[in-house]
């Protein structure tokens, strides 16, 4: 019930993107956690004189939470939990049809999936 409108808009702000951080800096991937941050500092000097840091911060978040609406949208519409049977044995590939399926193809649809919505073809 409180999925969609809930997890959607928090995944990618909360857990993806300072968890990616997290990571880099714990395992102490100091290369990757630089070219991380040189978007942030790019950001902030190229639009830091038009725009208060507090409304930059909302820019980012608010981006962040459709991209991420976005992100479950499409993918968990073709990963939508089909009838699977463990105790079949199937092969890998008779596996992946039953877990996935296509979605009905419509302009808008393609291009809003990105034509993601032909998962099994995918």
């Amino acid at each position: 019930e409180f999925f969609f409108p809930a997890l959607p808009p928090l995944l990618f702000p909360t857990y993806f993107h300072w968890h990616t951080f997290y990571i880099a800096y714990t395992k102490k991937y100091w290369v990757d956690l630089a070219w991380m941050l040189t978007f942030y500092i790019r950001f902030f000097y190229t639009y830091g004189s038009l725009l208060e840091t507090k409304t930059l911060n909302s820019l980012i978040s608010l981006h962040r939470m459709l991209e991420s609406s976005w992100f479950v949208w499409v993918s968990q519409m073709n990963h939508i939990p089909m009838d699977i049977d463990y105790d079949k044995n199937l092969d890998w590939m008779s596996t992946q049809l039953q877990a996935t399926c296509n979605v009905e193809q419509s302009l808008f649809n393609d291009w809003f999936t990105g034509h993601l919505n032909f998962q099994i073809e995918h």
